[in-house]
């Protein structure tokens, strides 16, 4: 397509940057032909105007669309360039934190400078067996992928690791290499891959060094070659290696290091083995102290050598040899520190006694004065003499130099060499992989002959690279069918001429090293001479004529002549190698054994030092071959082992790891562009990515491309065939057919047109996408004006509404004001006129008033005189009566203290008691109430005073009234009495008595009235103050209520707490415990399982198997013989023996261990005891501060009632007070009206006061009564508490298991706690604290006498274990002795029994004094009772015996010889007995099976070994095999048969063994028997006679119980086998689900069309369109469906079926979510809804089966937040609270995971921003989890096999005739 299409308005490009390479910018412009400059706007916003090559036209590089940014394979860019390739990596690397990206078949891995939890074993596993392009890019996804093609290809494989110094090539290899030590494991036990991983540290420790770039940077190339055998088992390893560098050993550059032994070894010379070795600090050094850095942050060099010594041991290397090392390398150190002197200036000297050189000769065992001559002298050989030749100082350090690199040279070639016998295999090598770790390409200021040999390797590497690559793209189109155009690449086979052709670099400088004479200087003016004018490549520098320049495939690289001689020569000393060779010290000496004369070639003198590197790759051939290869130059030796590498790797196929090292700073995750871009054109990665671009480098299938493109197809587009729809639908989108090719499955696409469909793609959506958006803004816009206009009708409705109403209202309030107005003017006018009449009126009253009182003014002083008078005489009389009552009443209130303080003394004593208060309290509370019921007969006697008063007021007016009238009669007469003066008189004095008399009735009343209202007054106060003070009360007993039940409630809570934190620790203690058990069960039937693939491997290689003796004693005990096995034809051979005694070793082993585990319960139950006398000893500590805080209580209390005694005395003073008063107003008013009343009132209040006495006198009868009835209730306590303790101790006996004791007392506490309620309700009379102290002394003696019954019990208990081990005893030598009597004949088997009794008698008479005479009676005559029974028991057999062998006599008197021979020996015991047994048996059936000793081998046979599941499961009863076992056992012990019981028992324990040995891998099989063996199990529980287990039984099956033998034992063997069945069964699920779960829960689309289809790269992922083959969710319910109808028809228990379940949904859950974390396709919003839809789909399969309860839900909950996280919105703050409350069950590092590969399947969604990761891990930095990323597939549930009794009754069980087991009897 023209490029007017591509670069348009909008579209990115990259343009080149100075700084960060390659920038981002966008179009403001469309791109027109001929245009000139590109119109472009940068990312921070700035215009910019670029202007175009005016020759080239070259227009920018198109940036990528951002859906393909991030991918994990950088081919599947549609734009194919080194920007796009740099941006995605930086995306990866800095947003993604993804250090792995596949570039085509190369890995490029980024060192992160920091450690990531990606490499552990959780890892290792989940990249097992995957494809590799199915998961994220990985080491590990290499190293399966070339562990696979090995399998599969049988071809060798080669992992080649390069980059670098920094780039992390090491790591890389170690990784790879762990990989294959953990997939494959080692063939033999001697575990190779441990050793081949143990030869990393030590390497690490000799070759590698600190370096500016790199602390662990390894200075030589290594190619490590692992031996696999036919199975693919690592069998042995061998390694080669290259150049190392020597002069590291003598010199170091700045913040540079030795190679790290030295530092090891420094660090470690304080330990006692290093003394000798008279080693310091790495600054005592001068080989170690050049760099000035010695010290590496975080790294311990006496740890490391801890390390490396360990690595020493483990691959052989002795101790001896070990220090032998060390002694060479400290004498390395020393030999540094040797001072050369000058003599002159043509001679030097070591000054005499050097310290260092003196330690250096004792260490390496030669004499001083040689090695001190040598290294200061030479020898010279002409042809005729020879000459010793002082040299000058310079000379002697280099010479010194130069041996130094010797010796290490040797010890390093010497190390490796024994490395490689410690991994040699002696067994033969059918495959290998190899790890190649070489140095990358480098060019640094001063180039020298290590880069260019480094450079020359990485020349032949690169030329291997593209050679492979192109290969593979051919056989990608010729494989497609696609017309194949020769790809044009660059080749550098013109550059590796230039070095290693005749007459090449290498040639000429060996050449030059062979003239007498030879140069750097000649040697260059040879390399001008030779190939500056005909080799384009080689150029020669401007200003140098001592360097040459070579064009590299990778860059220029510029290198100094100075030196390549020397170091190429590689010379030392021969007379320091003789001083050496003749040393005392073995190693030394076995270092140089084969070194031969080291000269150089002409003669010359010794190398300068400098940067020398040298093979050390032995040579095995003759010694003189030896010879000439040590006379080869290094460059030489360099370039065959080189091509020797480059055989070895053309021969094998190569997976290619290139690192790249993002900054020079060593920064965590920083990226530095240009470095990146200077490593990826150096290692090859951008040559890939030109070759894949050159050609069709985007490839989609068609069902790819039709899913991913169906939105740009019409309905009439699409046909059937998806093929032709696809051409037809790419003809119409890309018009030049040049663009894209069809293959015969794939699409190709040229580069860019992938990028072209996605724009079309995302137009077309984003049409779609505006069209919805149309659509629903206009439905939204109508919506929202239909609300306005409804809103608007609405508003007018009620506007005009509100108005109406106005009008009304204005028209209604108008009338209103003229009614009011009218009714106004009417009040007005008839106030003024009634104002006016009352104006009137008044002034006539006043007249008239005036004149009536001046008459009566005259009348009133009359009688005010004879008023005055008679006030007089009473105050007289009532003075007199005051004197005599106030002393009467001073003689009573003496009379009366005197006896109140009897009484108080007597009440003080009294008041002493608890009783006390609370008969007190009902004291008072009587007095209130009596007192309140006073008040109200007070005030009921005030209202009747008040009617009398109204009466006498009454009374009163009326008196006036008639006063009245009297006055008017006499004012009428007042005419008459003019007449008559004597009248006048009269009738004035009685005027003036009636007035005095009114007064005085009126003063009367007044002070009545006011008496009555202060009383009133009094009375209502008191009883308000009483009413606060009860309100009062009743607060504080609500307080103390409250208290005491939140206390309790508190502490109830806090034991409840306590309690379940106990009960979880000791079940996860459980559970561990039972895990950990359950895991030594698989390991020991793992190395069983081994054990026989031995056993079978010796048999095959054996021609002649050995007789064996097999065991048969009697005696054997049964767990000894529990695994031992007859064969079907009887024979026992020196095999069996063997696993015999195997198998009862791991017997005693696993019973050592059961021991320990009981030891551990019982060790837990002592915990639990001792955690319940803490918690007793806690509750004693809380009692004592309740008792406190009662007695402060106690004291408020206390305080509270003498409060109220205090007003009680203030009530009766007030009360007496009153009555005094009374008594006073009756005295003085007793002649004035009104004074009855006044009696009757002080008549009830003395009533009153006489009724409060007696109340009191009852209070004191009872509180005396109370006090009695207490002091007898305690005793009653007392002996109630010793009877109900008896009680508790005998429930407590019952109870033998800790759970039920801690319930019991949990019960206990409950029950005390009980009474609360109770409590609060009479709190208010004192006798909570009384019930309280009762309860705590009541608990107090209960747990004292609990615990003393306990340790008694305890006692007793040992005491019966005793007893039941003695009777033990005493029933295995009834056994033996019955064994033996049933051998004899009759008579002498009665006699043998009773001389046994007499014997065993006597023993016991004889210790008849330590027993109690009574008891030994009682158990005397119990034993002479059973001897009886026994007795008559033996008769009874003997009868029945002779009786059948009389029936056996005539049957066989009446058989004929040849019908005996026909007839079968099971036949011949039945037949006889048929006639008179059978009708006897089939009447009385036991529910017992009667078989043969020698039918034992044909029972196991029939019934297990060649039973097929099947049949028995579909047409007969579940469990049928298990019923018909135990009935055969049942009668085994009905007969008392111990050795048939354990020779059953054992031959079916084998049997089961055998059979899931055979057939393992089928579920039936293994379903089958697990069921059957747990009802195996289940049967000897429940007819074992425990009454725990007898309880389920019918009185039928409790008589069908086992008699003679206990089978606790047995029952745990076959435990264990019922654990190694299910854990069986897990693994033969796993195996057959573990292929569905990524197809059917990932991969596949559920619900089609939601998942788009990305671009993918060069290595294709599984289709997630469900082709004919693939899995589905469908599948996996139907596989679990079918695991759970199987088990269902085998018998299964259903909490078994429950516990498998939650397994299944585990590994289901488990295996996506690690697969999930482990795949970025996989990470987005559609993918998310289809994990959850799938499981819902889950679910609703638990819910028809029933089994939402067994926790299967619950172990997906992972999944389920992990696929909500991909869903949920990514943004805000708030986003980032909701995912960490969410995802409880993910781990920080799942959850940034997750978000880190979240990846927008379109353009519309967003990716997540790195600050919302941020937040996200900063709010869940608290977290306290588990780092591990990946959940552990290979966890198994710990199992349990709950009780399940049958209810079937074996009595009633048929064999079918299908078992063939006729030679079974019903018994």
């Amino acid at each position: 397509m023209a490029a007017s299409e591509l670069y348009t308005k909008y579209a990115r490009v990259w343009i080149p940057d100075p700084e960060e390479v390659w920038k981002s910018a966008e179009l403001t412009k469309d791109y027109k032909q001929g245009d000139t400059v590109l119109h472009l706007q940068l990312e921070d916003g700035s215009d910019l105007q670029h202007k175009l090559d005016p020759n080239t036209k070259t227009l920018p590089h198109l940036r990528n669309p951002d859906i393909l940014v991030g991918e994990n394979d950088l081919t599947a860019l549609s734009y194919l360039h080194e920007p796009a390739v740099l941006h995605n990596l930086k995306v990866r690397f800095i947003d993604s934190k993804l250090i792995y990206t596949y570039c085509g078949i190369v890995l490029v891995a980024i060192n992160p400078y920091e450690t990531l939890p990606i490499y552990g074993t959780d890892i290792i596993n989940a990249y097992s067996g995957q494809n590799m392009g199915d998961m994220d890019p990985h080491i590990f996804a290499v190293a399966e992928e070339a562990y696979k093609q090995m399998a599969r290809d049988e071809r060798n494989q080669s992992i080649i690791v390069s980059g670098e110094s920094g780039a992390g090539k090491t790591v890389s290899a170690k990784y790879a290499m762990r990989y294959f030590a953990t997939v494959s494991g080692s063939a033999s036990e001697a575990n190779v891959e441990e050793k081949v991983l143990a030869s990393n540290p030590i390497m690490e420790a000799i070759g590698n060094a600190k370096t500016t770039r790199n602390d662990n940077s390894s200075r030589f190339g290594k190619y490590i070659e692992i031996g696999f055998d036919k199975r693919f088992h690592i069998i042995g390893a061998n390694m080669r290696t290259y150049l190392l560098e020597k002069s590291r050993v003598v010199f170091q550059a700045d913040e540079e290091r030795n190679y790290h032994i030295f530092y090891q070894l420094c660090a470690s010379s304080r330990l006692p083995e290093f003394k000798a070795l008279k080693l310091g600090t790495a600054n005592d050094f001068h080989y170690t102290k050049q760099g000035r850095n010695p010290v590496i942050d975080g790294v311990n060099d006496a740890k490391e050598m801890c390390t490396t010594r360990s690595a020493f041991s483990l691959l052989g290397i002795t101790e001896l040899y070990q220090m032998g090392l060390f002694q060479v390398l400290a004498a390395i150190l020393h030999l540094g520190n040797v001072e050369v002197k000058d003599r002159d200036s043509d001679s030097s000297i070591i000054p005499p006694n050097n310290n260092h050189l003196m330690v250096f000769c004792d260490l390496m065992g030669v004499a001083y004065q040689d090695m001190s001559h040598w290294l200061c002298h030479r020898k010279l050989k002409t042809a005729t003499e020879t000459y010793i030749k002082p040299v000058p100082r310079l000379q002697a350090v280099n010479a010194r130099d130069a041996l130094a690199k010797h010796i290490y040279a040797k010890l390093f070639t010497w190390i490796v060499e024994h490395i490689n016998q410690a991994l040699h295999s002696t067994s033969k090598q059918h495959s290998f992989i190899g790890v190649l770790d070489i140095y990358g390409f480098e060019t640094f200021e001063i180039n020298s002959f290590e880069q260019f040999c480094i450079n020359y390797a990485n020349e032949k590497l690169q030329q291997q690279f593209n050679m492979h690559v192109f290969k593979l793209e051919q056989e990608e189109y010729m494989k497609e069918q696609i017309p194949w155009t020769l790809i044009d690449f660059y080749d550098n086979q013109p550059c590796i001429n230039l070095i290693e052709a005749k007459m090449g670099i290498l040639d000429l400088l060996d050449e030059e090293c062979r003239m007498p004479k030879g140069s750097d200087d000649s040697w260059a003016q040879k390399l001008y001479n030779t190939h500056l004018k005909t080799c384009g490549l080689f150029e020669k520098p401007r200003m140098s004529n001592r360097a040459f320049i070579i064009q590299h495939f990778a860059d220029k690289v510029e290198y100094q002549c100075e030196g390549f001689l020397e170091k190429n020569k590689d010379t030392v000393n021969e007379e320091q190698i003789h001083v050496l060779k003749a040393s005392k010290f073995d190693l030394l000496v076995e270092l140089f054994q084969d070194e031969e004369k080291v000269t150089s070639p002409t003669g010359a003198g010794p190398p300068t030092g400098g940067r020398t590197r040298l093979s050390v790759k032995p040579d095995k051939g003759k010694s003189v071959q030896a010879s000439k290869e040590h006379k080869k130059t290094v460059g030489l030796q360099f370039r065959n082992s080189l091509q020797l590498l480059m055989e070895t790797l053309n021969a094998t196929t190569p997976h290619y790891v290139r690192c790249i090292k993002p900054n020079d700073y060593k920064f965590a995750f920083t990226f530095d562009p240009k470095r990146a871009v200077q490593q990826l054109r150096a290692c090859g990665v951008l040559e890939t990515i030109r070759i894949s671009a050159a050609g069709f480098p985007s490839r989609w299938t068609y069902q790819e491309f039709f899913s991913r493109y169906r939105v740009l197809m019409k309905q009439k587009d699409v046909q059937s065939d998806k093929k032709m729809t696809c051409k037809n639908v790419l003809e119409k989108l890309v018009q030049d057919p040049d663009k894209y090719q069809f293959g015969k499955t794939k699409i190709f696409f040229r580069a860019g047109q992938v990028a072209y469909l996605e724009k079309l793609r995302a137009d077309k959506l984003r049409a779609a996408c505006i069209r919805i958006q149309k659509t629903i803004r206009c439905w939204l816009a109508r919506k929202k004006y239909l609300r306005v206009k409804r809103a608007a009708i609405t508003i007018q409705t009620h506007v005009r509404g509100h108005q109406a109403r106005c009008l009304a209202t204005f028209l209604r309030r108008t009338r209103a004001a003229i009614v009011i107005q009218k009714y106004q003017r009417m009040y007005v006018q008839r106030t003024r006129y009634q104002r006016m009449q009352a104006a009137a009126l008044a002034v006539q009253c006043i007249l008239r008033a005036y004149v009536a009182r001046q008459q009566y003014k005259a009348l009133l002083r009359e009688h005010k005189a004879i008023i005055i008078q008679k006030m007089v005489r009473g105050w007289l009389a009532r003075q007199w009566y005051q004197r005599s009552l106030e002393a009467v009443v001073y003689l009573q209130c003496c009379v009366r203290r005197m006896r109140a303080r009897r009484e108080l003394k007597k009440l003080k004593i009294e008041a002493r008691s608890v009783e006390h208060y609370k008969k007190l309290n009902i004291g008072m509370e009587n007095k209130i109430m009596q007192l309140q019921r006073r008040i109200d007969e007070q005030n009921k006697e005030n209202r009747t005073l008040s009617e009398r008063l109204s009466s006498t007021e009454s009374t009163h007016a009326a008196e006036s009234e008639r006063t009245r009238r009297e006055l008017t009669r006499l004012r009428g007469a007042e005419d008459e009495a003019r007449n008559s003066a004597n009248r006048v008189a009269s009738l004035q004095e009685e005027l003036e008595r009636l007035k005095v008399e009114l007064q005085s009735t009126q003063k009367e009343k007044k002070a009545i009235e006011d008496w009555a209202q202060t009383y009133q007054d009094e009375m209502e106060q008191m009883i308000s103050e009483l009413k606060e003070q009860n309100h009062l009360l009743k607060n504080e007993k609500n307080d103390l209520n409250r208290l005491i039940q939140e206390q309790g409630q508190q502490w109830t809570e806090k034991m409840q707490r306590a309690l379940k934190e106990e009960t979880s620790q000791l079940e996860s203690d459980l559970n561990e415990e039972r895990s950990r058990y359950q895991n030594l069960l698989t390991e020991h039937l793992r190395l069983e399982e081994k054990y026989d693939d031995l056993k079978e491997e010796m048999t095959l290689t054996m021609n002649v198997p050995k007789p064996g003796h097999r065991r048969t004693d009697s005696a054997h005990s049964s767990n000894e013989s529990e695994y031992t096995y007859e064969s079907e034809e009887g024979s026992r051979g020196m095999e069996d023996v063997t696993k015999g005694a195997l198998d009862m070793a791991l017997v005693l082993k696993l019973q050592k261990r059961v021991s320990e585990l009981e030891q551990e319960k019982q060790g837990l139950q002592n915990e639990l005891d001792r955690r319940e006398e803490q918690f007793q000893r806690a509750r004693a500590r809380d009692d004592e501060q309740h008792k406190k805080a009662r007695s402060a209580e106690l004291e408020y209390e206390s305080l509270k009632r003498q409060e109220l005694e205090s007003e009680n005395k203030k009530l009766r003073h007030d009360l007496s007070e009153m009555r005094q008063s009374l008594m006073g107003s009756v005295g003085a008013s007793s002649a004035a009206p009104g004074s009855p009343a006044y009696k009757v009132l002080l008549d009830q209040l003395n009533a009153s006061t006489e009724e409060l006495e007696v109340r009191k006198e009852e209070v004191l009868i009872l509180r005396s009564q109370l006090v009695s009835q207490k002091e007898a209730m305690q005793h009653k306590d007392e002996k109630e508490t010793m009877t109900d303790s008896l009680h508790y101790v005998e429930d407590v006996q019952k109870l033998t298991d800790a759970k039920e004791i801690s319930q019991a007392y949990m019960g206990l506490k409950d029950t005390n706690r009980a009474p609360l309620p109770d409590m609060h309700k009479i709190n208010e009379d004192g006798e909570l604290w009384l019930v309280y102290e009762g309860l705590k002394e009541t608990n107090r003696l209960l747990e004292l006498q609990l615990q003393s019954q306990r340790r008694s019990h305890e006692a007793e208990m040992e005491a019966l274990r005793g007893e039941l081990q003695t009777v033990k005893e005493e029933n295995h030598r009834q056994q033996q002795l019955l064994a033996q009597n049933l051998q004899l004949p009759p008579e002498a088997r009665i006699e043998a029994s009773l001389q046994h009794e007499i014997t065993r008698l006597t023993n016991e008479n004889l210790m008849l004094p330590t027993e109690d005479p009574k008891v030994y009676r009682t158990n005397k005559l119990r034993r002479m009772i059973d001897l009886l029974e026994q007795l008559e028991k033996q008769d009874k057999t003997v009868r029945k015996l002779k009786k059948q062998l009389k029936v056996f006599a005539k049957k066989i008197s009446d058989l004929e010889g040849g019908q005996i021979e026909n007839v079968s020996p099971g036949q011949m015991a039945d037949e006889p007995m048929h006639p008179v047994n059978i009708p006897r048996r089939e009447k009385d059936f036991q529910g017992m099976l009667e078989y043969k000793k020698e039918d034992e081998l044909k029972l196991v046979k029939n019934l297990i070994l060649e039973l097929k599941p099947r049949g028995v499961a579909v047409n007969l009863i579940p469990g049928l095999p298990a019923y018909i076992l135990f009935m055969c056992l049942r009668h085994a012990d009905y007969l008392n048969d111990d050795q048939k019981v354990r020779s059953l028992l054992t031959s079916v324990i084998n049997s089961i063994k055998k059979i899931l040995k055979k057939r393992g891998d089928d579920f039936e099989t293994v379903s089958f028997w697990l069921a059957n063996t747990c009802r195996f199990l289940h049967c000897l529980k429940q007819y074992s006679g425990d009454e725990q287990f007898m309880k389920y039984n019918t009185p039928k099956q409790n008589d069908h119980c086992l008699s003679n033998f206990d089978l606790a034992e047995y029952r745990q063997v076959l435990s264990d086998l019922a654990i190694q069945i299910y854990q069986q069964l897990i693994k033969c699920m796993e195996n057959i689900l573990q292929p569905m779960i990524v197809s059917g829960m990932l991969e596949h689309e559920t619900i089609q069309g939601v998942s788009g289809v990305k671009p993918t790269g060069l290595r294709k992922r599984t289709s997630s369109i469900a082709d004919e083959g693939t899995y589905t969710l469908d599948s996996i319910l139907r596989q679990l469906s079918s695991f759970h109808a199987t088990m269902c028809q085998h018998g299964t228990d259903p909490e078994l079926i429950k516990q498998v379940v939650k397994q299944q949904f585990y590994i289901i859950g488990a295996v996506t979510l690690n697969n999930l974390l482990l795949r970025k396709d996989m990470c987005s919003w559609s993918k998310g809804m289809q994990i959850r839809y799938n499981v819902s789909q889950l679910e609703e399969w638990l819910r028809d089966k029933n089994l939402m309860v067994c926790g299967a839900k619950e172990t997906l909950e992972p999944l389920i937040q992990a696929a909500q996280l991909l869903q949920v919105k990514k943004k805000t703050d708030e986003d980032a609270e909701a995912i960490c409350s969410m995802c409880n069950t993910l781990t920080t590092a799942q959850i940034v995971k997750v978000l880190n590969l979240y990846t927008p399947v379109n353009a519309f969604e967003e990716r997540v921003s790195v600050t919302f990761i941020r937040t996200i891990q900063n709010r869940l930095r608290d977290r306290k989890e588990s780092p591990q990323l990946l959940l552990d597939t290979k966890t198994i549930y710990p199992v349990t096999f709950p009780f399940s009794p049958s209810s079937l009754a074996l009595e009633t069980i048929q064999i079918p005739s299908s078992l063939s087991l006729g030679f079974l009897t019903r018994v």
